[in-house]
């Protein structure tokens, strides 16, 4: 599909180095499901959000989410669960059902936006009783997604992908400690939006109500039960337009 067939117009990118820590030897590879989120009003982004979802925003000539798709194609992923809210019909009828792809997508549709727990836990009849992949659908990252699918959570219940805090985020989100990540502690890090979890993380929430993710997450790590990484390659948090232009920007120079 042709950029032009896209609506609006977006730019930037920014590279840091790259390698990480060595991966555990997976117990059992299954076959692993992933979830995009990608219900999200994007207020920050408006006015061009008024009228296209924010996952369908164009940068380099494709959609945000776009982008998202061909690498979790290219690692191995081939079933997506994508939720939406937002002129939701508008990315259905974008994305269809990822036969161009070679990924076969099922829809969560959230009519109101659940936040990202809840929109997760409105998923899990999709999302089945295995761990599963779960990417933001408005940031931008060149993250090798394969890693996911050979990661064993063992006793755990989440497994977070951080990066170095971006200059709009300072103080991080949280610590890593000997791949534990901790509420507190130095040093901090970002969360990306990339992370692998168990379903029982959400167990007892209401699948129809609005829940943030961060609590449950905090109550996993008192609990020990959250190990991550740091990646040092490219991400970005598309938040707001000049971002996106800049990354449009880069992406199409990088392109031509």
């Amino acid at each position: 599909m042709g950029s032009g067939e896209w609506e609006c117009q977006a730019r930037f990118a920014r590279k840091l180095p790259a390698p990480h820590s060595p991966l555990p030897t997976p117990r059992s590879p299954l076959p692993m499901k992933t979830m995009i989120l990608a219900a999200g009003r994007g207020e920050r982004m408006r006015p061009l959000t008024d009228h296209t979802p924010k996952p369908l925003l164009p940068a380099g000539g494709k959609p945000l989410i776009v982008w998202h798709i061909e690498r979790l194609a290219a690692a191995g992923f081939r079933e997506l669960v994508i939720n939406h809210a937002h002129l939701g019909w508008r990315i259905e009828a974008a994305l269809g059902d990822g036969s161009r792809w070679k990924v076969a997508i099922a829809w969560s549709d959230e009519g109101t936006a659940l936040e990202t727990a809840g929109g997760i836990a409105h998923a899990l009849p999709l999302l089945g009783d295995q761990p599963f992949a779960v990417v933001n659908g408005d940031v931008y990252c060149d993250y090798d997604f394969s890693r996911l699918k050979a990661r064993s959570l063992g006793d755990d219940l989440a497994y977070l992908v951080l990066v170095p805090n971006p200059e709009h985020h300072p103080k991080g989100d949280f610590a890593l400690e000997d791949g534990r990540v901790r509420h507190e502690g130095e040093p901090r890090f970002t969360f990306s939006g990339i992370g692998l979890y168990r379903p029982e993380l959400f167990a007892g929430l209401d699948p129809d109500a609005p829940a943030k993710l961060a609590p449950l997450l905090r109550a996993a790590m008192a609990a020990g039960k959250v190990g991550g990484e740091v990646f040092t390659g490219r991400w970005l948090d598309v938040g707001t337009p000049q971002r996106l232009a800049e990354l449009d920007a880069e992406l199409s120079e990088t392109a031509s």
